[in-house]
């Protein structure tokens, strides 16, 4: 009934306890994911696990964090990944200059390049943007071919809209459930349904009352709830209705 739209379940942190999160997931009726990629090796990670379950299913990339290491050479090698059918977009990519460790011309750059990719395998896109929201909708702007979605939205509501009407998706987080979090409780309540994702982006981001521990698909129901709250419906129907725009987005049958 749910599926986590993005996840990082190879992540180490979940090797002690692997089986009890598969199992904790099938419990909250957790049944689909796709694993995403931040560099190469947690791509190539990402294409074992979706081949090695049927319910999940990845996503290759590099991370404006690791923006400095995208060049043709390993533009070639993500498009190697991608000729596994399991791989279902590229991502996660995107702008992040909160911390800014890497130069922002640099990421613009290895975005670019992977929007190029995508545009050229006919592929959408998970898109990572942090306080970068002119640049980021200025370079999506610039390949109207390739669709995707703003994952863990931090934007206005103003730009959601712009997204929307462009074709892109909006995916929320467990920080849709904080007390702070006026921002996403805006957007989630006033954008159209059929353009809503749900994710845990564990292990980060768990959503109340788990706030500031692990994260695990398990509890992206909660984030779904949360969403059914602002919006007068059941988990259950935000569950059904976010499950089918992933697999509207991502060419899942």
């Amino acid at each position: 009934m749910y599926f986590d739209s993005h996840a990082h379940l190879d992540d180490t942190r979940f090797q002690a306890d692997f089986d009890d999160i598969l199992a904790r997931m099938r419990q909250n009726g957790v049944t689909a994911m796709m694993n995403i990629g931040c560099d190469l090796p947690s791509s190539e990670n990402s294409v074992r696990m979706a081949e090695k379950f049927d319910w999940v299913w990845a996503a290759v990339g590099s991370h404006p964090d690791d923006a400095d290491h995208v060049d043709e050479e390993r533009i070639a090698v993500y498009k190697t990944l991608c000729e596994n059918p399991r791989v279902k977009a590229i991502g996660e990519i995107g702008l992040d200059y909160h911390y800014e460790d890497i130069p922002r011309e640099i990421q613009k750059k290895a975005f670019r390049m992977q929007m190029q990719l995508a545009r050229e395998l006919d592929l959408p896109v998970v898109v990572h943007e942090r306080e970068a929201h002119e640049d980021g909708l200025r370079i999506v702007d610039e390949f109207p071919e390739v669709k995707g979605v703003f994952h863990c939205y931090s934007g206005s509501l103003e730009m959601a809209k712009e997204l929307i009407r462009r074709g892109w998706y909006i995916g929320f987080t467990g920080v849709v459930t904080f007390k702070n979090a006026r921002k996403a409780v805006e957007v989630a309540q006033s954008i159209p349904l059929e353009r809503i994702l749900i994710e845990t982006d564990c292990p980060y981001m768990a959503p109340e009352p788990f706030r500031g521990r692990r994260n695990d698909p398990s509890l992206v129901p909660y984030v779904a709830a949360k969403i059914a709250a602002l919006r007068d419906l059941t988990p259950e129907e935000v569950g059904k209705a976010t499950s089918e725009n992933a697999k509207r987005l991502f060419r899942i049958s």
